[in-house]
């Protein structure tokens, strides 16, 4: 296994750690929360940048990272909404989001086809997680609580996460039409 992979295992790994300290009643152990997750989405942007530059890429990477993805962003968002500090209906939406394109992939894979993420979804990716990062500030108390800019970005990312993956679908519509 490679150097990439490593660090994609790596942050899925970190997830049942990161979900433990947030939900911990500990402001101090919330703050934890913060380190792991930046660590564990700086990951992301290190396995991709191992991969790219050292010829690490291989089908493996381009299926478990946007998975690692997925499984540290929504795990953050059912843990927002199991502290009352999230809306479970954005939670619905970049869960659908996610299922689809899952699905859509697992449809491409079947044809031999590998779909890799297209800057869409990395800019999706980039939105939730700084938006997360930002929650997690405010819930752990780094950071005061701004309702106007809380509700912008929760609103971007929401906007960013249906266009992504509207974008996905258009640009990839010959495998819909072909099954």
């Amino acid at each position: 296994m490679n150097t990439a992979n490593k660090l994609t295992f790596l942050r899925i790994i970190m997830i049942p750690i990161f979900m433990f300290t947030l939900l911990s009643s500990s402001i101090t152990v919330n703050k934890i929360s913060l380190v792991i997750f930046i660590l564990a989405a700086l990951t992301d942007t290190l396995d991709g940048y191992i991969a790219r530059n050292y010829n690490q890429i291989t089908n493996l990477g381009k299926f478990l990272d946007p998975l690692a993805d997925k499984l540290l962003v929504i795990s953050a968002l059912i843990c927002f909404v199991y502290l009352n500090i999230l809306s479970p209906w954005i939670v619905i939406i970049v869960i659908g989001r996610e299922l689809m394109i899952t699905g859509f992939r697992t449809i491409a894979a079947k044809e031999g086809i590998v779909l890799a993420a297209n800057i869409y979804g990395k800019v999706k990716t980039v939105i939730q997680m700084g938006t997360i990062i930002y929650t997690i500030f405010i819930y752990s108390q780094i950071l005061t609580y701004n309702g106007t800019l809380y509700y912008i970005l929760w609103g971007l990312t929401t906007a960013i996460t249906v266009y992504s993956g509207y974008r996905y679908l258009w640009d990839n519509k010959k495998i819909i039409i072909k099954n």
